[in-house]
């Protein structure tokens, strides 16, 4: 039985503009050393630039060759839109300003999502799939929720640091796994969670 194996990356770190910084070159070509033993058949990424750069960075560690190619999916979207019933209290300002037209239009790209790249492989090859995904944290808060079967909202919460590493596997009439989710043990301490607030702690 042929396995499809999805290798999510949230991008590396980026500055206010979007573009990938010094840190985040290195945080994806850390990536890549750690994914450069593995059969990779294919890189995907978002539209955007701190993305398409991520990929670039990765894929020069692995095979010459190795497609890189944009997936409109992939692109950072908020992909579901709770209602009051559903929302805690905490979360209500973050959708401030969603119209349900935005709403909408996220959860088409959601659907998208899952529909191309959450499934099994083709059940006529008999190889295995390996695919990475460079994306940003919400669409692999979905596919991560969606995978376990989780109500649409608990995507809500599942962050992605930068370059951190998330492994779906899909096997033909048996439930996704999840292998492993947010895993950064490629990335010296310094360059852990950038992107994300600071806490000192005691």
């Amino acid at each position: 039985m042929a396995t499809r194996f999805l290798y999510l990356a949230r991008h590396g770190d980026a500055d206010p503009f979007g573009e990938l910084t010094d840190t985040g070159r290195e945080q994806a070509r850390l990536l890549g050393r750690r994914l450069a033993p593995l059969p990779i058949d294919a890189v995907w990424h978002s539209p955007l630039p701190r993305a398409e750069a991520s990929a670039h960075e990765l894929a020069g560690h692995l095979p010459e060759g190795t497609p890189v190619h944009a997936a409109a999916e992939l692109i950072d979207h908020v992909p579901y839109v709770p209602g009051p019933e559903e929302t805690p209290p905490a979360w209500v300002p973050f959708f401030d300003g969603y119209d349900t037209d935005e709403a909408a239009a996220g959860h088409r790209v959601a659907r998208s999502l899952t529909a191309r790249f959450a499934a099994a492989a083709d059940s006529a090859g008999a190889a295995d799939l390996h695919e990475v995904l460079i994306t940003h944290s919400y669409p692999i808060a979905w596919l991560v929720r969606d995978a376990l079967e989780a109500p649409p909202a608990r995507w809500l919460g599942l962050d992605s640091a930068n370059t951190a590493l998330t492994v779906l596997e899909y096997r033909t009439g048996l439930p996704p796994t999840l292998t492993m989710f947010n895993d950064m043990s490629h990335l010296p301490a310094e360059l852990r969670w950038t992107g994300f607030p600071r806490t000192i702690r005691p």
